[in-house]
Protein backbone atom coordinates (compact mmCIF):
# COMPACT_ATOMS: atom_id res chain seq x y z
CA UNK A 1 0.00 0.00 0.00
CA UNK A 2 2.71 2.48 0.58
CA UNK A 3 4.64 1.88 -2.42
CA UNK A 4 1.09 2.95 -4.29
CA UNK A 5 1.49 5.89 -2.32
CA UNK A 6 4.88 6.55 -3.28
CA UNK A 7 4.51 5.95 -6.87
CA UNK A 8 1.60 7.57 -8.59
CA UNK A 9 3.18 10.81 -7.04
CA UNK A 10 6.55 10.01 -8.37
CA UNK A 11 4.81 9.10 -11.91
CA UNK A 12 3.08 12.07 -12.12
CA UNK A 13 5.91 14.38 -11.85
CA UNK A 14 8.06 12.05 -14.40
CA UNK A 15 5.10 12.41 -16.85
CA UNK A 16 4.87 16.74 -16.14
CA UNK A 17 8.50 16.72 -16.94
CA UNK A 18 8.68 14.81 -20.36
CA UNK A 19 5.94 17.20 -21.12
CA UNK A 20 7.93 20.31 -21.06
CA UNK A 21 10.69 18.84 -23.29
CA UNK A 22 8.02 19.86 -25.91
CA UNK A 23 8.43 23.08 -27.95
CA UNK A 24 5.11 23.84 -29.69
CA UNK A 25 6.13 25.94 -32.61
CA UNK A 26 3.59 27.54 -35.44
CA UNK A 27 4.91 26.97 -39.08
CA UNK A 28 3.33 29.97 -41.04
CA UNK A 29 3.64 29.43 -44.90
CA UNK A 30 4.46 32.19 -47.44
CA UNK A 31 0.67 31.93 -48.46
CA UNK A 32 -0.27 32.70 -44.81
CA UNK A 33 -1.45 29.22 -44.05
CA UNK A 34 -0.07 28.05 -40.16
CA UNK A 35 0.46 24.58 -38.55
CA UNK A 36 0.94 24.06 -35.16
CA UNK A 37 3.18 21.82 -34.33
CA UNK A 38 4.36 19.13 -31.55
CA UNK A 39 7.69 19.95 -31.89
CA UNK A 40 10.33 22.27 -33.74
CA UNK A 41 10.37 21.12 -37.76
CA UNK A 42 13.85 19.55 -37.98
CA UNK A 43 15.58 21.74 -40.11
CA UNK A 44 15.75 21.94 -43.53
CA UNK A 45 17.12 18.42 -45.13
CA UNK A 46 19.32 17.74 -47.94
CA UNK A 47 16.50 18.06 -50.72
CA UNK A 48 15.26 21.16 -49.39
CA UNK A 49 12.53 20.48 -47.07
CA UNK A 50 11.18 21.14 -43.78
CA UNK A 51 9.56 18.02 -41.75
CA UNK A 52 6.85 17.85 -38.91
CA UNK A 53 4.36 16.51 -37.07
CA UNK A 54 1.46 18.83 -36.36
CA UNK A 55 -0.69 18.62 -33.55
CA UNK A 56 -3.43 16.16 -34.77
CA UNK A 57 -0.44 13.87 -35.45
CA UNK A 58 -0.04 13.95 -39.27
CA UNK A 59 3.35 14.24 -40.93
CA UNK A 60 3.92 17.12 -42.73
CA UNK A 61 6.97 17.99 -45.42
CA UNK A 62 6.84 21.31 -46.63
CA UNK A 63 9.39 22.63 -49.17
CA UNK A 64 11.49 25.05 -47.90
CA UNK A 65 11.07 27.79 -50.09
CA UNK A 66 7.40 27.75 -49.17
CA UNK A 67 7.80 28.64 -45.13
CA UNK A 68 7.67 32.61 -44.31
CA UNK A 69 8.42 32.01 -40.73
CA UNK A 70 9.28 29.45 -37.42
CA UNK A 71 8.37 31.02 -34.11
CA UNK A 72 8.45 28.85 -30.93
CA UNK A 73 4.28 29.04 -29.19
CA UNK A 74 4.95 30.29 -26.11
Amino acid sequence: MKINLIAVPLVMVAMLGLAGCASPSVVTLQNGTQYLTKDLPKTKTNDGFYEFVDIAGKHIRIKADDVATIKTDD
